[in-house]
């Protein structure tokens, strides 16, 4: 049996496995994306995330036709935070992915541009009409956290969406004792650092080595490394049938106590997370990464007309 951990609110909570199905960078029309994905789901994987701003939803629409429980995770754009753009921005998404209601709605960044008390009613609305199940967020920081957590009335954060690796390890400063702390379930991208961790010899021969124990692959190795720090899910890109196998192999086993404080122990793998600490701060506290987000989202309408 796969490993399952409880997401959401407590009416609307699912057993959701801890590895889910990536599809950033899978192309729109892509039938070897669909492949990868139905597999997965076919293996017992169960959740799948994207987003308004990879422009994939419908190839993940029409991945889950056909398979029931299978739970959607979907990002609002922060150039829509503004509340009448998030409603309009959440029917897109729906009609795109071809349903009625998505069972995890995430914030894609903050947007300090628009007043976070603004962007939740908005996300409030969609769960009391139930076009939305559970409200996550993705890219934020504890304090970024617990200001949009205060800025709901009567439902609770249940997800952060984070990059997170055994090469990029930022968040075990401070986010994954606090995620793990109030039972918010700490979404993983860039499990494998894009990679990494495959070209980095010292880590891949620390993996490898941990591996043969186990009779895993270095990147079930490391995924599990993740999957054993608690509220963590992982979601490697589904990229073809068989990184998905490799991917589901890291559920329903566990590395010892000593080969984690091993792993716990690595340190000059740390590579830099996809927005660096200093740009990352930049690009939150100012205008620019919204405008930069509004200004692709126009150039994204102008070519499909």
């Amino acid at each position: 049996m796969a490993d399952l951990i409880r997401v959401g609110e407590s009416s609307v909570s699912a057993s959701v496995t801890r590895i889910g199905l990536g599809t950033w960078k899978i192309a729109n029309n892509s039938d070897s994306g669909i492949t990868a994905l139905r597999h997965g789901f076919k293996l017992g994987i169960n959740i799948v995330d994207t987003a308004e701003m990879y422009g994939n939803e419908e190839l993940v629409g029409r991945a889950i036709k056909g398979f029931d429980n299978v739970f959607v995770a979907t990002k609002v754009s922060p150039s829509h935070f503004r509340h009448d753009d998030l409603i309009n921005a959440c029917n897109a998404s729906l009609k795109r992915l071809g349903v009625k209601s998505v069972w995890l709605y995430q914030l894609h960044w903050p947007n300090n541009r628009v007043p976070i008390r603004e962007t939740m009613k908005a996300m409030e609305e969609l769960l009391d009409e139930g076009k939305i199940m559970n409200i996550g967020v993705s890219n934020f920081s504890v304090k970024e956290l617990l200001k949009a957590q205060e800025s709901l009335e009567h439902s609770k954060i249940v997800s952060n969406q984070v990059e997170y690796s055994i090469a990029m390890r930022e968040p075990e400063s401070e986010l994954l004792e606090f995620c793990n702390k109030e039972s918010i379930a700490l979404i993983a991208y860039s499990p494998l650092a894009r990679g990494a961790i495959l070209k980095d010899r010292k880590l891949l021969d620390e993996l490898s080595g941990i591996g043969a124990k186990y009779s895993k692959t270095p990147v079930a190795v490391a995924l599990r490394y993740l999957l054993q720090k608690g509220n963590v899910i992982a979601i490697p890109k589904a990229s073809s049938i068989e990184h998905v196998e490799e991917d589901f192999a890291a559920m329903s086993w566990e590395l010892s106590k000593e080969d984690m404080e091993r792993l716990n122990s690595l340190d000059g793998f740390s590579r830099p997370p996809l927005a660096g600490k200093l740009l990352k701060a930049f690009l939150k506290n100012t205008t620019i990464w919204a405008k930069l987000m509004e200004k692709n989202e126009k150039n994204r309408k102008g070519n499909h007309q």
